[in-house]
């Protein structure tokens, strides 16, 4: 943390903190809309991408099951 300077006074120290506070907060807020662009542009369309292939080779998968399933009651 910063300490106050010689000859400081404590508001003078209380605004120069608020001051770096500030700054700091600021660079928060640009950074958090930095990552909820790239969650948006990049992070969900890939997740749709990949949700909607595994969501097809699951359907492929129980089509080939039932198919299974009904050769085997056939046979029974």
């Amino acid at each position: 943390m910063t300490e106050p300077k010689p000859k400081e006074s404590w508001e003078d120290f209380s605004q120069r903190v608020g001051r770096e506070v500030g700054k700091a907060a600021g660079e928060a807020e640009k950074e958090a809309e930095r990552l909820l662009a790239y969650i948006n542009s990049d992070v969900v369309p890939a997740v749709r991408t990949h949700s909607t292939r595994a969501l097809r080779v699951a359907a492929q998968k129980m089509a080939e099951f039932a198919d299974y399933l009904d050769d085997q009651r056939k046979k029974s």
